[in-house]
């Protein structure tokens, strides 16, 4: 059977910066982008075999029928339309399932496309500026994906937030690294300011504005905390308006249309696996398997080590993601190769879900300019929880698209799973992972705490304290400290009563 290579052969990304007059909605973004993708394929052609579509699901103004709009728009006679669940790993899995798609020979050209205008939404709500947009619609497509990334228990301690979660997983990452409270601080500004000076160097980026570390990792009323250890520039920026797409057909379709071989970048691995869904069931909160499993599965069907990756773009909605991406892969922390190419999710902008598509797009157009780059990149849905890998070069895959099976891999990873966690918790709490939450004026709220109980089964606590006593504590590492845990009678949270720092240091 002859092997079908699919390459992307049209890409465009843009962003409506602040002060765009009459600034577009978000279906108009992804139509306008859209069209740049078919221009830049360099032929009129490619329209006419479009047979797919695929829209990245959108946050700030949802559509009916966005895929049949845009391809109204477009003239594209799209027979397959699809609209990806939630998820910010929903990029790099349109890609890896387009990828397949065409080496099955279910497709012969395939257009992604994901648009988000958050910034100018906002402004709208809060009646700063007026314009004809139309009303949101629900999608009348349904998500393919039927659990939900928390429980009503994790709801009840507010961890659905996802500066909560992740902070917790930051505490998590810090404790198993060995770095005290100050130097992981440190750490963290680092890794951010080598992601802000990329995203001041991009055109496309939201905030073009170099920051530094002390800038970073010291608050201020523009940089307010927002959960320990976090403050505000640590933190994805959703308020943005961006849009890219791309144009993926087979090496014969490029061939028959004349399309440059320049113009060629080809999906060379891929990998979609997930991690345990209930976070407080997880074996651990500072790992992550899917990433650990999937890296290397897109390594082998690239036929690449990863020392030959030149570029990573690894997923930065907040910098544990970052970290866990890297402990996993194998790239040490003074491992000179980037690890964005945009800026990340802060400074380049998150625009939700699209945020990854814009990454594929910035690689293509990299590799475009230098054929000797092999990129990887790490798109994370969830709360840690989906991970889809992608690598892109100048060169085919070693093995083929559609013919590998990861549902081994992947149950390997889900039936670790660990018991239900307790709901009423009283006795003895070992802090595994915490963090404290604040107020917008800066003042410390409350703490957060996942940990083992007497009998090693996990459950979560909510600290009680005064602003003093939790600024103190922000000071310090609990991970690893046991403090007495009760039920609350009234709202029926299990709580962690600190008067004093007894036994805290």
């Amino acid at each position: 059977m002859e092997k079908i290579n699919p390459v992307i052969v049209g890409i465009a990304q843009y962003t409506q910066h602040r002060g765009t007059k009459e600034p577009l909605d978000p279906l108009n973004l992804m139509i306008n982008i859209s069209q740049e993708a078919l221009i830049d394929t360099g032929t009129e052609g490619v329209r006419k075999l479009i047979d797919s579509i695929c829209v990245i699901n959108n946050h700030s103004l949802s559509y009916k029928d966005a895929p049949s709009e845009i391809s109204n728009r477009l003239e594209i006679d799209a027979v397959n339309k699809d609209y990806t669940p939630m998820g910010g790993n929903a990029p790099q899995m349109a890609v890896n399932q387009a990828a397949k798609a065409i080496a099955l020979g279910k497709s012969q050209a395939i257009l992604i496309t994901g648009g988000e205008a958050e910034y100018t939404a906002s402004r709208i709500k809060k009646g700063k500026i007026s314009l004809n947009w139309p009303k949101g619609r629900r999608p009348i497509y349904p998500n393919k994906e039927r659990y939900m990334d928390f429980t009503p228990f994790e709801q009840k301690y507010n961890l659905i937030i996802p500066t909560n979660f992740y902070a917790v997983f930051e505490t998590a990452l810090r404790a198993a690294s060995g770095k005290s409270v100050e130097e992981h601080t440190y750490y963290m500004g680092n890794l951010l300011e080598k992601c802000s000076k990329i995203a001041a160097e991009n055109p496309y980026s939201w905030n073009q504005e170099y920051l530094s570390v002390e800038e970073i990792i010291t608050p201020s009323p523009e940089n307010r905390l927002i959960n320990h250890p976090y403050m505000k520039w640590m933190t994805a920026n959703f308020f943005v308006d961006q849009s890219a797409s791309l144009i993926m057909v087979s090496e014969k379709v490029a061939e028959d249309l004349n399309i440059n071989r320049n113009q060629w970048v080809y999906p060379m691995g891929g990998a979609d696996l997930n991690n345990v869904i209930t976070v407080t069931r997880r074996p651990n909160l500072h790992d992550s398997p899917a990433i650990r499993e999937g890296h290397k599965l897109a390594l082998r069907q690239a036929g690449l080590e990863i020392d030959d990756i030149n570029i990573f773009d690894l997923y930065s909605c907040f910098p544990c993601m970052i970290e866990i991406a890297r402990r996993e892969m194998g790239i040490k922390e003074e491992d000179p190769r980037d690890l964005t190419m945009t800026g990340g999710l802060p400074y380049f902008g998150g625009p939700f879900n699209s945020y990854s598509l814009h990454a594929i797009v910035t690689a293509v157009d990299k590799i475009r300019a230098n054929p000797s780059l092999k990129v990887m990149i790490l798109a994370n849905g969830g709360y840690n929880t989906k991970q889809s890998i992608g690598i892109y070069g100048n060169e085919p895959p070693s093995e083929s698209w559609g013919t590998r099976d990861d549902s081994i891999v992947q149950q390997s990873i889900l039936e670790k799973e660990l018991p239900e966690p307790i709901i009423t918790a009283e006795g003895d709490l070992t802090v595994e992972a915490y963090t404290i939450t604040y107020n917008r004026e800066g003042q410390p709220e409350k703490g957060i705490v996942i940990g083992r109980i007497n009998n090693g089964r996990r459950t979560v606590a909510n600290i009680e304290a005064k602003p003093e006593m939790l600024s103190i504590l922000a000071q310090k590492e609990l991970v690893g400290k046991t403090f007495k845990v009760q039920n609350g009678c009234q709202n029926g949270r299990n709580l962690i009563l600190i008067q004093s720092e007894i036994n805290i240091d």
